[in-house]
């Protein structure tokens, strides 16, 4: 029985698992990749809906720069899971060497029960191995040893068969992943040629705005100028909103707690029902949706920079410029109300909607879908952006998000 029990310790339950599965970090960087090429594509069409026809010489500009820090962006998510699939690769091998070890020790282990087996059938045979007992107890322990010692062959036989063909699948997804890896670096390969084609294709550009100098200059004082008179607008209706806000607080006091309290000193003094929906805003920082749905490519950036490649051109932008398709609509981020709907020479229409102490602004619209104290919800339509006709049809939206009286950076708050 000792013998038996020694046996024993060899079996043990196996599961083979067939085919691939990538791992999570290799299917984030794909999928961070695609998104990429997506935009690259989107940025591409627009490049070529605006080739010939364009008078915004500055937004081609930008999508060219766009492009190239997604073209980028590919080539290092690529260089990123190359090394992921270099590490599944050593991985797997580590795992082959380890089963092959396990495959050989069954099979020394099986070589040796069948060579003892044989040993016992030479010198007498199985019955005999039985009758020979010198009692009927111990005849049945041998006759019950026998049973299990084929048993455990006939599973110790399956298990090897087993070991084998999990080597088999494993040395398979190894060749996969191999190749896979090969297919990334010849992608990489060509983005590289992509990406240097389209330096080329800016430093042209900019030769040309070299050339322009003094027409993208005027160009650049006007959408100052517009921007200017826009954020006076939303100023001026901030300005009255804190003002009708404090005097509902004062006239609808109660002993000392008014139905109304700012945050801040000057601030807006919301009702409960307010601030709530400001702290839910707040607390969907990084998680609000885009304010339009479909393809876009951001051709202007919050704040104030001087521009990478023109020297002699310095922006301010108090919000975030998106170009998209014609036909777009513009939609809420986040539940709310319309406070204000007016118009500004060179940004259309303009919808600004309160979410307790937040405030976001959607301008540049051809048509607007609310009016002012409509309630929204979160990703409604509020209007339609404005396609320019005479400039290749150019659309784009200028979103603009405050806190109070403070302009914020919008892209953080958004689930791009």
């Amino acid at each position: 029985m000792r013998l038996f029990r020694i046996i024993l310790l060899f079996f043990f339950t196996l599961q083979v698992t067939y085919g691939q599965q990538k791992s999570p970090e290799v299917q984030r960087l794909e999928q961070q990749r695609k998104e990429a090429l997506a935009e690259i594509e989107m940025t591409n069409k627009l490049l070529r809906e605006t080739e010939s026809t364009t008078k915004n010489y500055l937004n081609r500009l930008n999508l060219l720069g766009n492009q190239i820090l997604q073209r980028k962006k590919v080539i290092s998510l690529l260089v990123q899971e190359t090394a992921a699939i270099d590490r599944e690769i050593k991985s797997l091998s580590n795992e082959i060497n380890l089963l092959e070890k396990e495959l050989k020790q069954k099979q020394d282990n099986y070589k040796q029960s069948a060579q003892r087996l044989q040993r016992r059938a030479n010198s007498q045979d199985k019955l005999l191995f039985v009758l020979s007992a010198d009692n009927f107890s111990q005849s049945m322990r041998r006759m019950r040893y026998l049973r299990e010692f084929a048993y455990w062959q006939k599973q110790q036989a399956q298990t090897i068969v087993a070991k084998q063909k999990e080597i088999t699948a494993k040395q398979e997804e190894l060749q996969k992943t191999r190749s896979e890896k090969q297919n990334l670096l010849n992608e990489r390969e060509e983005e590289n040629k992509k990406l240097v084609a389209e330096e080329a294709g800016q430093k042209k550009e900019v030769q040309q705005l070299n050339k322009r100098q003094k027409e993208l200059q005027a160009q650049l004082k006007q959408k100052k100028q517009r921007a200017q008179a826009l954020n006076q607008q939303i100023e001026k209706q901030i300005a009255e909103e804190i003002a009708r806000a404090e005097a509902a607080a004062k006239a609808q006091a109660a002993g000392t707690e008014p139905d109304r309290i700012a945050d801040s000193k000057g601030g807006y003094a919301m009702t409960k029902a307010e601030k709530q929906l400001s702290d839910d805003f707040a607390g969907n920082r990084g998680r609000l949706p885009f304010p339009l749905e479909g393809q876009y490519a951001i051709v202007g950036t919050f704040g104030e920079q001087q521009h990478a490649e023109l020297k002699y051109v310095r922006m301010n932008n108090s919000g975030i410029d998106i170009q998209t398709t014609p036909g777009t609509d513009a939609r809420a981020v986040f539940n709310g109300e319309v406070t204000r709907v007016f118009v500004v020479p060179g940004y259309n229409n303009s919808v600004i909607v309160r979410h307790g102490n937040y405030l976001t602004v959607y301008s540049n619209l051809s048509q607007v879908y609310v009016k002012a104290g409509d309630k929204v919800k979160t990703r409604q339509p509020i209007g339609r952006i404005f396609s320019d006709n005479e400039n290749a049809n150019e659309t784009i939206l200028h979103f603009q998000l405050w806190k109070e009286k403070t302009k914020l950076n919008p892209s953080p708050w958004l689930d791009k």
